[in-house]
């Protein structure tokens, strides 16, 4: 999910369950083999399959794992799906606007999943463009503050094309256009500086105020699309107040 930066902060902190690990893993290789498959199965000259690897790597996926996910992708293994991504557009609780993306070698079991959390939990489905467009797609990398400051940040990566650094609370939030994300993100690795996850995202160009009510209804629509195995991201453009975001975490 990735909303707002207060949002981005929560998600980041709170761990994965272990009734969701086995979910997420398979989402993050799922990644993986699409990277290579689109890319080719070295990292270095493919940057999308270095970044799955990475951020399969920090939520501690087995390297065994990601190898064959890898192979599999690039058709050195067999046992390769022939996934497609399929972005759904739709409107949550309160008129959020809700884009979904679905990694899935099926198209129908996707769009009855998405359609089924949309409907059960207060939101319903959109044309294709009409609700796109209040996103604009960006290059957004996460990286922990580890006693470095927001100057810190923007001199490595002024000459990388970053458009802005957000402050997360433990993080930096780093956005460029898309197209820059691996100049930002090979221009951090340069500096010595780590990050967490590195990826193109939807980020919204203007954002809902919600009180404590609208922030519950929408992060249970988030996690009911989350439950599908072809949803890979939810981006939504709500905003939550720092009072309401701490009474939602209580």
């Amino acid at each position: 999910m990735s909303g707002h930066s207060k949002w981005a902060t929560t998600k980041h902190k709170k761990a994965v369950i272990d009734a969701k690990r086995g979910k997420l893993f398979a989402k993050l290789i799922k990644n993986i083999e699409v990277a290579a498959r689109m890319g080719g199965a070295d990292p270095e000259g493919n940057p999308t399959l270095y970044d799955a690897i990475q951020k399969a790597k920090k939520q501690s996926v087995p390297n065994k794992n990601i190898d064959s996910a890898v192979k599999r992708g690039a058709g050195l293994e067999a046992g390769g799906a022939d996934y497609e991504t399929i972005l759904y557009e739709g409107y949550g609780p309160n008129g959020v606007a809700v884009l979904i993306e679905c990694l899935t070698d099926n198209r129908n079991r996707a769009a009855s999943d998405v359609r089924v959390a949309m409907t059960r939990n207060g939101g319903s489905m959109a044309d294709p463009g009409s609700v796109s467009y209040l996103f604009n797609r960006k290059g957004v990398v996460i990286v922990p503050k580890n006693g470095r400051t927001e100057d810190d940040i923007l001199a490595a990566v002024l000459e990388a094309g970053v458009e802005e650094v957000n402050d997360l609370g433990e993080n930096f939030e780093v956005i460029s256009e898309a197209t820059d994300l691996v100049d930002v993100r090979t221009a951090l690795v340069d500096a010595g500086i780590d990050y967490d996850s590195a990826e193109a995202s939807f980020v919204p160009s203007m954002q809902v105020e919600l009180d404590e009510e609208g922030a519950r209804k929408i992060f249970k629509l988030i996690d009911a699309l989350d439950d599908s195995d072809d949803v890979q991201n939810v981006f939504a453009n709500f905003d939550v107040p720092d009072d309401v975001m701490a009474k939602v975490d209580a």
